[in-house]
């Protein structure tokens, strides 16, 4: 199955989940509780949109423990804002909530990154909506990355290509 069509049967399997809230508490918990995210002092996350998992009880639950960045396409690329509220945010390209902020993330030690995507296969490649936004950052992120998905979203599927980038773990309920 090509990507195209593993995108457009898993963004409906994610938009059609009966049980999306309990599924996000849980993927909350298992975050709150992971290695990683407790040893990072820098959350790189997305904010959440539509059907994908949970991000924005994330930031409320870290805001106050952690630096919080999130992400804003410029031109062909996302970058990085430190984020110190939800109020610090607004809609932006795609309707996506993206920071207001001028602070640019600019020094990425001790950080880590969530990744979202509509499915992951269990070697840890993604495909999201196409636009190569998160593939690009990858190429030139080298601390730790978390993809987030639901279980219904985990797929034996081989679909990568040569210039998808994986995550190293894979949060998942």
């Amino acid at each position: 199955m090509i990507k195209q069509e593993l995108r457009k049967k898993y963004l409906e399997i994610r938009n059609n989940l009966a049980n999306k809230k309990e599924k996000d508490e849980l993927i909350l918990s298992k975050l709150l509780s992971n290695p990683t995210i407790k040893a990072s002092s820098l959350i790189l996350t997305y904010v959440s949109v539509g059907s994908e998992v949970d991000t924005l009880n994330l930031i409320k639950e870290l805001i106050d423990l952690k630096k919080i960045a999130v992400p804003k396409v410029e031109g062909d690329v996302i970058n990085f804002y430190f984020i110190s509220s939800l109020n610090d945010l607004k809609k932006g390209k795609f309707g996506i909530l993206e920071p207001t902020t001028e602070e640019k993330v600019k020094d990425f030690s001790n950080s880590c990154l969530l990744v979202p995507g509509i499915c992951f296969n269990k070697k840890g490649y993604r495909i999201g909506y196409g636009k190569g936004y998160y593939d690009r950052f990858l190429s030139n992120y080298s601390n730790e990355t978390i993809g987030l998905c639901y279980i219904e979203c985990l797929i034996d599927d081989d679909f990568q290509e040569e210039h998808d980038i994986k995550v190293r773990k894979i949060v998942y309920k």
